[in-house]
């Protein structure tokens, strides 16, 4: 039996065998024929729109001494280190200057400087912010180049994200900055290096921007009263840090946002509003670490004795009529504005001289920083005035430090606009080089004011 299945196994298999050693043979490959003719040349490609070709329009940037400068000099530069967007990541009211992401998307939307009222919480919302899926990224290279891969070829460059006018956050879309030369680049870094708006207080009142130009039209009138205090009919109650944010340059530049006390100085802008632009100097050629891609200028003054600037007198750190004398004069300007803002005969703007807490420490000799020297048990333990409005959250020993202090004094409009102004002109940081015209006569009259 088992002999007769075998048999009939190899009787189904055998079959199959022979067709797989057929097959074998059939595919085996033999030698090979002669060579073909050769085929027709194609037709040669078409040169790009700058009549290059693209490899030759690519290497235009894309060589060692081009991007491998600009990342080596962009790794010096503040907007390189990425702290603040790693600590502004999420917040879409912060991120338009924070975040890259962010940024890009209030260019591409055109996202308005206004403020608009909620008719359900009857408070002001800031309408300048991005939405949550963009509030992220660190600052980098296509931040501000986002049109640098239109084309493709050399009219790319620079590709700057925008050169449009700029509405100011500040003034809640009312005041604009447009910085003409070098087709408007400046507009690009005003986009962000702008005052931020301060507002009044949400919980006595609904949030809006304070009456900027109230301020110098009506200086006598009272805008907090101490002896109210935290509530109603004071619309804004003093603090540590009630001010204009950090970025003011943009604006001073400009001549544009501060209050303007009538006084004794006429308002006008020095030549670099209309003949220079942000990159002439802050993009100079580099020296040391200063200039290029690290928008430094500390001791570069390349920027300033090109053709047709100060070539013919060049300027450096010792030059006393276009350095030393006027940085002195704003430097003097400022300390005797501060010296006018007192409560119980005793200065209120805050002092920090360590200048890894405060960079504008070595604006003044005194080292201010801008933010009021009012107590705080966790920004300000040390301060010297009484906070009129102690959280609730405060515990009974820091309300009972908070109340041994003296109280703050009122304030007039002359000297919230003093304030302002101050915040506004030592956080400009160059001590008027920017502007220095608009910059004294600011100084001038709001001295003459208080």
């Amino acid at each position: 039996m088992k002999k007769l299945n075998s048999l009939t196994y190899m009787i189904a298999v055998l079959p199959f065998i022979a067709l797989i050693i057929f097959f074998a043979a059939c595919t085996k490959e033999g030698p090979a024929g002669p060579a073909g003719a050769n085929g027709t040349n194609g037709t040669d490609g078409k040169d790009g729109k700058d009549g290059k070709d693209g490899g030759t329009t690519c290497t235009t940037c894309h060589n060692q001494d081009v991007v491998e400068g600009i990342a080596a000099q962009y790794e010096l530069s503040k907007h390189s280190y990425g702290e603040a967007a790693f600590e502004e990541a999420g917040n879409t009211g912060c991120g338009p200057c924070h975040e890259s992401e962010a940024f890009k998307y209030v260019c591409e939307n055109n996202t308005p400087s206004t403020f608009t009222l909620n008719t359900t919480t009857m408070k002001y919302v800031n309408d300048y912010a991005s939405i949550p899926s963009a509030a992220y990224g660190e600052i980098n290279c296509f931040t501000c180049h986002t049109k640098l891969h239109t084309n493709y070829d050399s009219t790319d460059l620079p590709g700057l994200t925008t050169v449009a006018p700029v509405k100011l956050t500040m003034r809640g879309g009312l005041v604009t900055v447009d910085l003409p030369a070098d087709g408007g680049s400046s507009n690009l870094c005003v986009k962000c290096h702008q005052p931020r708006p301060m507002t009044t207080s949400t919980s006595l009142w609904n949030g809006a921007i304070v009456p900027y130009d109230s301020f110098a039209l009506t200086p006598t009138l009272v805008w907090f009263d101490s002896a109210v205090g935290n509530k109603r009919p004071n619309k804004q109650i003093p603090s540590y840090r009630m001010h204009l944010h950090y970025g003011t340059v943009g604006a001073a530049y400009a001549g544009k946002g501060a209050i303007e006390f009538t006084g004794p100085e006429t308002y006008m802008n020095s030549v670099h509003t209309t003949a220079a632009s942000c990159q002439d100097c802050h993009m100079a050629g580099i020296t040391g670490k200063a200039g290029g891609h690290t928008f430094f200028t500390k001791g570069n003054f390349n920027g300033c004795n090109t053709s047709g600037c100060h070539s013919a007198n060049p300027i450096n750190s010792s030059n006393s009529a276009y350095w030393t004398t006027p940085r002195k004069t704003i430097q003097d300007l400022l300390v005797a504005v501060a010296a006018k803002l007192t409560s119980g005969g005793v200065e209120f703007m805050h002092v920090e001289k360590d200048a890894e807490l405060n960079p504008f420490a070595s604006v003044t000799t005194q080292g201010y920083d801008g933010y009021l020297d009012i107590y705080d048990p966790s920004t300000n333990p040390l301060g010297k005035h009484r906070n009129p409005a102690p959280a609730g959250s405060w515990t009974s020993a820091q309300k009972a430090t908070n109340s041994a202090l003296p109280k703050f004094t009122s304030l007039t409009y002359a000297q919230m606009g003093a304030i302002l102004n101050f915040q506004y002109v030592l956080r400009e940081y160059s001590l008027g080089i920017h502007n220095y015209k608009y910059v004294k006569a600011l100084l001038t009259n709001t001295l003459a004011a208080l």
